[in-house]
């Protein structure tokens, strides 16, 4: 019989490389700069749909990578994210 497979532990982080040029890391350059990101300008530089931009934040950079990214709504700019760089 087959030997049963192991899987890894979900509690175990898997190693996360950013790969350059993607729109993800376009992203990630865009609210590391002081001023940080709105959504609008992440539409502008990537060409996504608001939903798609808020959803890598919250589900890819947050949860996924783990990076602290923080929002804040400023007037005239909407919901503006950041992320300290490191």
């Amino acid at each position: 019989k087959d030997a049963p497979k192991a899987f890894p532990s979900p509690a175990t982080p898997k190693p996360v490389a950013i790969r350059a040029g993607t729109k993800q890391a376009e992203i990630i350059a865009l609210i590391q700069r002081p001023e940080g990101a709105s959504i609008a300008e992440i539409v502008e530089a990537t060409g996504w749909l608001a939903h798609s931009a808020r959803g890598l934040i919250s589900g890819g950079l947050k949860k996924k990578l783990n990076l602290p990214i923080t929002s804040e709504k400023v007037a005239g700019r909407g919901t503006v994210y950041k992320l300290e760089a490191a």
